[in-house]
C-alpha cells in the first residue's frame, strides 16, 4: 500500500514557520497535486516526504509506517527532479540503470528493467546517447525512466515539466498520466501551474503561506473554492472580485469567473475597456470597474468598442466573507 499521511507537520527555517501544521492523506494509487505560488511550501513538503528535508515536528507515514527518522533510500519512493539531475558522462542506459546497480541488482534484472522502461518511454533508439545529445523532453523521459525501474510505492515529482516549452508540457502531462495508470502507484506531483493541477490530479492540495487552503477534487476546487485565495489562484484567468452587500446589511465579496461575466440578466453594468486579447477560439476583454481590474472571456465574434456591457446571473456569483475571505 502506497498511502502517505502527514500529521501536523511543521517546518521552521530561521525561526519562521514555512510549513504550518500541515495534515493530509494521499490514498494508495492516488494522483495528488500540490499547487501554489513560489514560496508557498509545496516543494518543501515533497522533500520532507522524500526524507531530503528534516521536519521540525509532526509525523510523516508511508504505508502505515512513521518515516521521520528513515533515510530516503529506505522509504520506497522515487524522486523526479525539476532539473532532471542526469549524469552528463553517462548515456541513457547508464543513467536509468545507475540506481539499480547501486542497490546491487543482478545484471540480467537490470537489463530487463531498463529495456522495459525504454520501450514504455519511447527511448529505445536513444539508449546509447548522452544527455547533451537529447532534447528537453527526452531528458525528462530519462529521468522518469530512472524512477520507473525502481518500481516504488510512491512517485514524487517536483515541477518536472517547468523547463519544457508549452507544447511539450501538454504532451508530457498526458504521458505522466498514462504512466500513473500503467504502474498503479501513488503519485505526488508539485507544480505552480494551476492548469497542470486541474488536468492531472485526482485531488488537488492548494497551498499558500505554508498552509493548506483547500484539498479537494479539481471540480470542487474550481466550482466551489474555499476562499478568495483559491478562487483567485485556480483557473486559467483569475476570478473577478467586487464589493457587495448581502440581504441589505452584511458586507461581502462577490466573485465571478471571467467566462460568466456576460452570462445573465440579473445584474447589468457597462465598463470601460482597457485592452482586448484574441486567443483564437476566445477573446479576453480587460476592463476597469469601480477601481478594480477585471476581465471577461467571450466568444471571438463578440463586439466591444470603448465599453463592454456586462450581464451576470445570480447563479454564477460566489460569496465570500469580507473579513476572513472564506466562502459563505
Amino acid at each position: 500500500m502506497g498511502n502517505v499521511v502527514l500529521d501536523s507537520v511543521v517546518k521552521i527555517y530561521d525561526k519562521k514557520r514555512v510549513i504550518d501544521e500541515v495534515s493530509f492523506e494521499v490514498k494508495d494509487k492516488e494522483f495528488v497535486v500540490l499547487v501554489g505560488a513560489s514560496g508557498c511550501g509545496k516543494s518543501t513538503i515533497l522533500r520532507m516526504i522524500a526524507g531530503l528535508e528534516n521536519i521540525t515536528s509532526g509525523e510523516i507515514s508511508i504505508d502505515g509506517k512513521v518515516v521521520n527518522d528513515v533515510s530516503p533510500k529506505d522509504r520506497d519512493i522515487a524522486f523526479v527532479f525539476q532539473s532532471y539531475a542526469l549524469y552528463p558522462h553517462m548515456n541513457v542506459k547508464e543513467n536509468i540503470s545507475f540506481g539499480l546497480k547501486m542497490r546491487g541488482e543482478k545484471k540480467d534484472v537490470i537489463e530487463q528493467k531498463v529495456k522495459e522502461a525504454c520501450e514504455i518511454l519511447d527511448l529505445t533508439e536513444y539508449i546509447d546517447r548522452y544527455p547533451r545529445e537529447l532534447s528537453g523532453g527526452q531528458r525528462q523521459r530519462v529521468a522518469l525512466g530512472r524512477a520507473i525501474v525502481r518500481n516504488p510505492k510512491v512517485f514524487l515529482m517536483d515541477e518536472p515539466l517547468s523547463n519544457l516549452d508549452a507544447k511539450l508540457r501538454v504532451q508530457m502531462r498526458s504521458e505522466i498520466k498514462k504512466l500513473h495508470k500503467k504502474f498503479n502507484a501513488t503519485f505526488i506531483y508539485v507544480t505552480h501551474d494551476q492548469t497542470e493541477a486541474l488536468t492531472m490530479g485526482d485531488r488537488i492540495c492548494v497551498l499558500d503561506g505554508g498552509k493548506i487552503q483547500q484539498f479537494d477534487t479539481p471540480e470542487n476546487v474550481y466550482n466551489t473554492p474555499a476562499n478568495t485565495f483559491v478562487a483567485g489562484f485556480i483557473g486559467s484567468l483569475p476570478m473577478n472580485f467586487f464589493d457587495g452587500v448581502l440581504m441589505g446589511k452584511e458586507n461581502v465579496i462577490l466573485g465571478v469567473r471571467p467566462d460568466k461575466m456576460t452570462c445573465g440578466k440579473d445584474i447589468k453594468f457597462s465598463a470601460k475597456v482597457d485592452t482586448v486579447e484574441l486567443l483564437g477560439s476566445e477573446k479576453i476583454v480587460y476592463f476597469s470597474y469601480e477601481g478594480k481590474k477585471c476581465c471577461a472571456k467571450v466568444s471571438p465574434d463578440y463586439e466591444c468598442g470603448e465599453n463592454i456591457n456586462i450581464g451576470i446571473s445570480l447563479d454564477n456569483i460566489h460569496y465570500f466573507d469580507k473579513t476572513t475571505g472564506d466562502r459563505m
